[in-house]
This record gives C-alpha cells, structure tokens and sequence, in this order.
C-alpha cells in the first residue's frame, strides 16, 4: 500500500450541470439510462466528486477569462492549451457527477463568475500576473489532489477508477503550475501577497464546496 501511495503521489456556458452530461444519461425519448448509473457513492467517494467538479469548473473559468483578455497575444497559444486540459477535466468531473447521482455544490454559479472574473481580472493587469494567478491556483489544486489520492489509498475499498483520474489530471495541473514559473509568474508586480490571496480564497472554496 505504501509503494503504491508514493507512486501515485511521486466553452458553452456552463449550466448546473451540461446538457451534454444530463443527455448522457438519458435515453432518447428523455428517460434514465440507467446502464451510465453506479450505484450510490460511499461518502468520500461523495465529497471528491462534488468537489472536484466545483474545482474544475472554477479553473475552466479562469483560463477563460484569461483567454478573453490575452487570447490574441503571445501567451494564447500556451493558455489555450492549458485551457482546453481544464475543459476536458470539467467534462469528465460532469460524467462523473451524473453517474453516481452526486449532489453538485449550491456555489456553482458564483464559482462559475468568480472564475470568470479571478482568470479576466488578473490577465488585466498583464502577462505574469495572469501566470502568477495560474501558479497559485494550481498549487492549491495539486496540493488537494494529493491530499485526496492519500484519503482514497487509505480507504477500505480504493476507487481504482476515481485514483487514476485524479492522478492524471494532477499531473496536469502541476504541469500548468510550471508553465506559469516558466512564463514570469513570479516577477508579477506583488507576486508573493496576490498569490497568498488567490490561494486563501481557492482554499475556502474547496472547504464550502466539500459540504454545501
């Protein structure tokens, strides 16, 4: 168990949920398809997911608000790429939500604006400060997904599905974390106290988000 934990540990606008991850689930004349349902989710498996989506969702958002500021200049192409990762783990957090019938977190819309505005505002004030809201972002997103792999690994019954997944899409986000160092994050202009910032209010969302 322990050889194991150290390896793994070494767009349209969104709706509650998308109408591509509610026609997932349902036949085509609109009934339960109830082949994509699992079975009720234990209680971490519960929190992780409801999380998680709410997480990504939030990312999607600030990579797009970034995109609306600096799609066009040098660094479109790099938070393009970055964004288009964020979508696909938003997408498979969405699946998720709907074939275990989790509950999604009541804060999604405000998370959906807060992005928005988080990604927009600090790509307004240049390059590397949109790099350095990238570097905190993700640090606390590697950080929680760590932590998550920890609790999942040490469960009774780890959900193999639920480890590969988180694995994977955090070593994405670490990746993202080290576009950012590369591209001058840390010569934005108050570096170190809006980075302390933006964590402390990422961090917050992930506490409202695992309960309500």
């Amino acid at each position: 168990m322990n050889g194991m934990l150290r390896r793994v540990l070494s767009r349209p606008e969104p709706r509650l949920l998308s109408m591509r991850c509610q026609s997932s689930a349902t036949g085509e004349g609109g009934s339960p398809d109830t082949t994509s349902l699992r079975p009720r989710p234990n209680a971490l498996t519960d929190e992780i997911i409801r999380v998680d989506h709410a997480g990504e969702l939030g990312a999607d958002r600030i990579y797009a608000g970034q995109m609306a500021i600096l799609g066009n200049g040098p660094l479109g192409k790099t938070i393009g790429h970055m964004w288009e990762q964020e979508k696909e783990h938003r997408k498979q957090f969405e699946q998720l939500i709907q074939q275990h019938r989790v509950r999604p977190t009541i804060m999604t819309p405000i998370w959906n604006v807060a992005g928005f505005v988080l990604g927009a505002g600090t790509a307004l004030m240049g390059e590397k400060a949109a790099m350095a809201c990238t570097v905190a972002v993700e640090t606390v997103i590697v950080e929680h997904y760590n932590d998550q792999l920890r609790q999942i690994m040490e469960a009774p019954n780890p959900n193999k599905e639920l480890l590969a997944t988180i694995t994977k899409f955090r070593d994405e986000e670490q990746e993202h974390h080290d576009t950012g160092i590369d591209h001058g994050a840390e010569q934005a202009p108050f570096y170190q106290a809006m980075t302390e910032v933006i964590k402390f209010g990422c961090k917050t969302a992930i506490a409202i988000s695992k309960k309500i």
